[in-house]
């Protein structure tokens, strides 16, 4: 072909960027091409912002180059740089405009992937040639992958690493050779190129030093300095779609999907499985004739095509959130939740009504909960969160339930300390394992010890010992105070020189003590049938199994309690029973009072 049959060609971004431009190239040699400054100008700002972008299209016309040195092509450029404000609007077009009228100027064929530009060129009446997206032939990230491969972890001058195996029961396999940056970069070009023009495929973010994106079903995540030391790809791929039944789940937890739960919170450390988890519970809940949304960051989860999934609009998890509420879904996926946004977006749309299943990073199963703590207000939490699951090695190893009641913090006493309390227990078995509550200006969650059983009977055989000649009495409260009821004039006697007595038997008892005056009511005279062995006063039936006071005219000598037949029996070499005798026999009257 002369050089006057040679058609002039003009490429645009798009068709650097993937690598069309220079695959066209090698059947229409020999052909002249002019690389507008907008394009280099542009291409040049993305790799100063460490996108992949970027990079490949500094590796595109690297090949322009080589083809123009290999006499190829003609190589020229044409036009101005454009100016700064007009590379920042580059999405609305900008740049695109200066590119047209370059081809517009100098009579050039304009070769573009974008849709959009081959339009708006054809309206402006310049000529135009649209590529279709093509199918690269280069290594791809899929060769490391095995049917039981979970992840990918490839870094420049390292063998690869592929976990393989299921989430708990994994092996650690590594690759025959070493890869280099040049290895890396013609695999991470391949992974951009095929999610730009793959329908399924998507670019999440592009920002200085790291890429993430969503290539079918792996998730993959590129790495470059300054965020990382070197070039580095990991690759993430669900290895199984487990359904509910997979789990093996008791009936009374099925019911509570059914029936009550509606702020759920799957949690687990990295690979336990939640993702897997949350896409069967997901499943379920669209079985049942629900209407159910996710939220992703990214688009990862592998669900049935009933199940929207959304991202976050223009960067705002919010903006989803809002149009989320106009949608009005029966139950939403937040997979995953990190930042105080994701926080508040979660509540605001449980709160609304939407039932909610929320993904969360945590060590523990408490750990999930905690960290809604300060992101909203304390009392709001239950109605937020109903359930919390915790996921280990693929399978279900708690469950949590929230709930809210006004009550003493479990280790307090005092009646005056009752607040708010948040109670986490046990689904199974219904045991508090925790409560939550505002101590000061603090939020704390407390573990709820299990009390010791205590030996009451030995509890009281102790008091009876060391007061043994004092009138008393014992009540033993749900509080975990003991109470000890005597006498007016006795106080002083039991407490002791500076409280030492009382102090020392808080010590024997294990338990604290409260001293209250005992007051009794009206007392009748009572008659007494003294025998060698024992002393019986005769007190009345209708006194049966009740406590009385025994006393020797006006002052207290003992409590008993009368037996079935009315009586209150004492042994006569007692202490009580001596001091009996000796009232009996100087004429007092013997008297009881009613506790």
């Amino acid at each position: 072909m002369s050089k006057e049959m040679q058609e002039t060609y003009i490429p645009d971004t798009s068709v650097i960027v993937d690598g069309r431009f220079c695959e066209f190239l090698k059947e229409k040699t020999p052909a002249e091409v002019i690389v507008p400054e907008s394009l280099i100008s542009e291409i040049e700002h993305q790799a100063n912002e460490g996108k992949s972008i970027g990079f490949t299209g500094l590796g595109e016309l690297k090949r322009l180059r080589e083809m123009c040195d290999e006499g190829k092509i003609s190589l020229t450029f044409t036009g101005k740089r454009p100016a700064e404000w007009q590379i920042k609007r580059a999405k609305s077009g900008e740049i695109d405009e200066l590119i047209r009228q370059s081809a517009l100027e100098t009579n050039s064929l304009l070769v573009t992937g974008d849709f959009i530009q081959k339009s708006i060129a054809e309206i402006k009446g310049i000529r135009v040639l649209y590529l279709e997206p093509i199918q690269i032939l280069s290594k791809r990230i899929e060769t490391f992958f095995k049917e039981d491969t979970m992840s990918v972890h490839l870094k420049e001058g390292t063998k690869p690493r592929m976990k393989v195996g299921r989430p708990g029961t994994w092996n650690l396999e590594y690759g025959s050779s070493t890869l280099d940056r040049d290895d890396l970069t013609t695999i991470a070009n391949d992974i951009v190129e095929r999610a730009r023009n793959d329908s399924k495929s998507m670019i999440d973010m592009d920002v200085r030093g790291a890429t993430v994106v969503q290539l079918r079903n792996i998730r993959i995540i590129i790495t470059r300095p300054p965020v990382s030391d070197g070039l580095e790809i990991t690759a993430v791929r669900p290895i199984t779609k487990l359904s509910l039944e997979n789990y093996q789940l008791g009936e009374s937890l099925m019911k509570r999907f059914r029936e009550r739960a509606e702020g759920i919170i799957i949690s687990g450390k990295p690979g336990a499985g939640k993702s897997t988890f949350v896409q069967a519970l997901a499943e379920y809940y669209n079985s049942l004739g629900k209407v159910v949304k996710t939220i992703e960051k990214p688009r990862d989860l592998q669900v049935s095509q009933e199940i929207t999934q959304l991202t976050p609009i223009e960067g705002s998890i919010e903006k989803t959130g809002d149009i989320l509420l106009l949608e009005r879904p029966d139950y939403t996926v937040f997979d995953e939740i990190r930042i105080s946004s994701d926080f508040a977006t979660y509540s605001d749309l449980r709160l609304a009504g939407v039932g909610m299943l929320g993904v969360i990073h945590a060590s523990r199963a408490i750990d999930a909960m905690q960290r809604f703590v300060g992101k909203i207000e304390l009392g709001l939490i239950p109605q937020v969160i109903d359930t919390i699951i915790y996921i280990e090695n693929g399978g279900i190893k708690d469950v949590l339930d929230l709930s809210y009641s006004v009550k003493i913090p479990s280790g307090m006493s005092e009646e005056d300390l009752a607040r708010p309390i948040i109670e986490i227990k046990d689904f199974f078995s219904g045991v508090v394992l925790y409560e939550i509550y505002t101590f000061g200006e603090q939020v704390v969650v407390v573990p709820v010890k299990k009390r010791q059983k205590r030996d009451m009977k030995a509890v009281v055989n102790q008091i009876e010992k060391e007061l043994y000649d004092i009138p008393h009495k014992i009540d033993i409260g749900d509080s975990g105070r003991l109470k000890l009821y005597v006498p007016e004039q006795y106080m002083g006697e039991v407490i002791g020189r500076g409280g030492g007595r009382v102090k020392g038997l808080e010590q024997d008892i294990g338990m604290p003590i409260d001293i209250e005056e005992m007051n009794f009511k009206a007392s009748e005279s009572v008659s007494a049938e003294v025998t060698a062995n024992k002393i019986n006063l005769q007190v009345g039936g209708e006194l049966k199994d009740k406590e009385v006071e025994v006393l020797i005219e006006d002052s207290p000598l003992f409590i008993a309690r009368v037996s079935k037949s009315g009586i209150i029996q004492v042994k006569a070499k007692s202490v009580q029973g001596r001091a009996l005798r000796t009232a009996i026999s100087q004429g007092k009257k013997i008297r009881y009072s009613i506790i």
